[in-house]
Order: C-alpha cells, then sequence, then structure tokens
C-alpha cells in the first residue's frame, strides 16, 4: 500500500512562510528514521524515503514491494506533491533519503537553503514538454499568448531554453538551461505566468500553453508523447533524477542496497513498461556530487 500523510493547513502554512513556497502534502511522523546515520546506521533498521507520487513513487513502491524483501531492506515511501518539502525533511532527518529531483535543482536549493544534500545514484529522466489546450503546434503560439513556466530557478530556465529550441522565443546570445526571463531577448509578444511546478497541470486551461515537467504531466493523465506540442530530447539530457541523502549518509547500508536496487534489470524493466509512452526513461549510473 503507498504511504501519502497529509499535512494540515497550519502546517502546509508554516512551511510556505518559511520557504516562501507552498506545499501540498508531507509526512507527520518523523519517528521512523534510524537514530544512527551514515555507514554506522543500522542495515535492518527501516529506511525512509521521500517521492514525488509519480513517476519516483512509482518506482519505489515496485522495489518496496517487489525487491526490498530479498534484499534485506525495510523500505518506506513517504510521497510529496511539491519541490521543496522532500529536501528539508532529508535535511532535518523526517525522513533518510528522497527522489525526486535533478542535479542543478538539488545545486539551486543547497545553495540557497543552506542545506547539504548530495547525489548518490542516477535513476530516470523525465522530458520536459510544452502542453496546450487551445493551440495544435508550438508556431500557433504568438503575440498576446500566455504561457506558464515552473516558478523555480532550474525548471524554469530548462522550460525557457525548450521554448527557444521550438521557436516560440528566442534568448540572448550564450544563454541556455540557466536562462531567466530577463534572458529572453524577443518573447515575440508572449506573456509568461510563473507558476510552482506541481500547479500547473491544474492550470493548464487558464493559460494558451503550459511547460510542464514529467512527473505532473502524467500524474495529470497527460501522455507526453501523444499530448506535448513540443518535447525536451532526452539523448545527452544532463537532468537525470537521482535518489539523494544528507552529505555523510551516502555509506547508509541501507541507502547503498536502495541505490542497488534501484539500478537493477527488474527496475529498468518497470520503468520501460510502466512508461512505455516514453515519459520516463531509465538514466542508471553514478551521480556526480
Amino acid at each position: 500500500m503507498r504511504t501519502t500523510v497529509k499535512l494540515t493547513a497550519a502546517v502546509a502554512a508554516a512551511a510556505a512562510l518559511t520557504l516562501g513556497l507552498s506545499a501540498c502534502s508531507a509526512p507527520s511522523d518523523t519517528s521512523t528514521s534510524s537514530s544512527k546515520k551514515g555507514k554506522d546506521a543500522d542495515p535492518a533498521a527501516k529506511l525512509v524515503v521521500a517521492a514525488s507520487p509519480t513517476p519516483h513513487g512509482d518506482i519505489l513502491n515496485f522495489v518496496r514491494d517487489n525487491l526490498a524483501e530479498k534484499a534485506g531492506l525495510k523500505l518506506e515511501v513517504k510521497e510529496f506533491n511539491d519541490y521543496v518539502l522532500p529536501n528539508t525533511a532529508t535535511q532535518n532527518g523526517e525522513v533518510d533519503a528522497n527522489f525526486f529531483q535533478h542535479k542543478p535543482y538539488l545545486d539551486d536549493f543547497n545553495k540557497k537553503q543552506k542545506t547539504d544534500i548530495v547525489p548518490v545514484v542516477n535513476v530516470e529522466i523525465e522530458p520536459l514538454g510544452l502542453y496546450s489546450e487551445k493551440v495544435k503546434k508550438a508556431g500557433d503560439l504568438g503575440s498576446g499568448a500566455t504561457i506558464a513556466v515552473p516558478n523555480d530557478a532550474t525548471n524554469e530556465g530548462r522550460a525557457l531554453k525548450l521554448l527557444a529550441d521550438n521557436g516560440v522565443i528566442v534568448l540572448k546570445d550564450g544563454v541556455g538551461a540557466e536562462a531567466k526571463l530577463s534572458d529572453i531577448k524577443d518573447d515575440k509578444g508572449i506573456k509568461f505566468t510563473e507558476l510552482e511546478a506541481a500547479q500547473i497541470p491544474t492550470r493548464l486551461a487558464d493559460v494558451d500553453a503550459a511547460v510542464i515537467n514529467g512527473n505532473f504531466a502524467i500524474g495529470h493523465k497527460l501522455n507526453p508523447a501523444k499530448d506535448a506540442i513540443a518535447l525536451e530530447k532526452a539523448d545527452g539530457n544532463p537532468y537525470a533524477n537521482f535518489l539523494a541523502v544528507k552529505k555523510g549518509n551516502e555509506d547508509d547500508p541501507r541507502v547503498q542496497k536502495l541505490a542497488k536496487l534501484l539500478n537493477s534489470d527488474e527496475v529498468k524493466k518497470f520503468i520501460e513498461q510502466k512508461f512505455s509512452n516514453g515519459a520516463v526513461l531509465p538514466a542508471f549510473g553514478a551521480a556526480k556530487g
């Protein structure tokens, strides 16, 4: 059974005030993580991992239900619907690890929040897509159109690069996935609405188009291969999502067991079958710290 614990309104408000972003869910039980950390952690203790529901929670639940017991791993999955609380929960020890993010986002988060979370192992890539209920192709977006983009720095830059690659806007020379709205050389009369990434799919009908992260797209029944009017290329994509922990816990024997399972042939087959529409692609290997 998937473990999902909802935030009360008061806790959600406090988290939003502290971090400048709102959240939809978070764990309330902080007693499940092992008291010892790193290589000294009890290998028999439960490993609690924070994750976005799809595809990260799906992958972890598959590991928990089919692979963990044989490997001697007790795995608990706690699901979040935002990009902030999984990291803060990992930093303060509410959970032991998380699986939801890529390296550019983590680097930006660590810098801004003064956290020290590090990647352990790459698992998968979710191509970013441009979606619309009003136009059939990216070239139809012209002056007066409104496009929603993620409001966090790394995903917004990634979104702007996708738009530039498809001729929707023109970025300043030499600007790539680190782009900000101020780096747009020619917006062609297009207006931008910045929203928390998790909220964008629910606002798709309110704008002419929206750039949506792969996990949130498939979580809202969007098929990237069929529904996206522009889709980020997977080849050479630097945005692999990985298992991450607070620095110093990389050698936790439970984390190492999970890392091995997440890069197993069984998980590769699960990803390819579960997400046969190409919305999620295996991207195994060591993650750069």
